[in-house]
């Protein structure tokens, strides 16, 4: 008996069971893990294109595509003589994009990082139709390299002064992937004494409940 495939995927295509819609979202909380104290509490966006890519380049086992790193910089604002903060908007379009200014890449997933401080896991409850990452990443007191003793600094400028933050894909061969999610905050300095905790949340949901 010969089929007709064309047919066979043309009909399943068209089945609304598999017309299934979804949306990413991500939420970031920057604090210090001592004192509680919260720095940054608020959503991100997403680099639409990318996550697509990333998405489909980890569910084929391509080698690429899952959550390696985390990147901060500076650049994400201007700050006046006066004190007034504006905020850029996000870099979420073309597939080369980046942070303004990177300062700083920790690496969060792989060989040789410490698991008990930068790590991911994946978070679900039976019967939704969602599932977060969660990500979590330490500064601790000695890093990054080169940072001010203290907290105090009036120059927004420097390197480690953060004010922009995003998550990027592992590329191909092991090279830096694509820039997956980018936010932008009132600027942030990461100093020798104190240690800065990120909790990155990107939630992954279905549009379509079921039919």
């Amino acid at each position: 008996m010969q089929y007709n495939t064309n047919t066979t995927v043309g009909n399943t295509l068209d089945n609304p069971r598999d017309k299934l819609g979804f949306s990413v979202q991500g939420h970031i909380k920057i604090f210090d893990p001592e004192t509680q104290q919260v720095f940054v509490n608020k959503r991100n966006a997403i680099h639409y294109e990318n996550m697509a890519v990333a998405l489909a380049s980890s569910l084929s086992n391509q080698g690429s595509g899952y959550i390696v790193e985390m990147d901060f910089g500076n650049g994400g604002t201007r700050v006046d003589n006066t004190g007034i903060i504006t905020y850029l908007t996000p870099n979420t379009v073309g597939s080369d994009a980046g942070l303004y200014n990177q300062t700083y890449a920790k690496t969060i997933s792989g060989p040789g990082v410490d698991s008990t401080r930068n790590f991911m896991e994946v978070r679900h409850l039976a019967g939704t139709a969602y599932a977060d990452i969660m990500v979590n990443c330490l500064l601790d007191f000695g890093e990054p390299n080169g940072q001010t003793a203290f907290d105090n600094s009036n120059n927004a400028d420097t390197s480690f002064v953060f004010d922009e933050l995003g998550l990027r894909a592992y590329g191909v061969n092991g090279t830096s992937g694509p820039l997956l999610t980018h936010v932008i905050f009132h600027p942030v300095q990461k100093s020798l004494n104190r240690m800065i905790q990120v909790e990155y949340t990107v939630r992954i949901q279905s549009l379509t409940a079921g039919i």
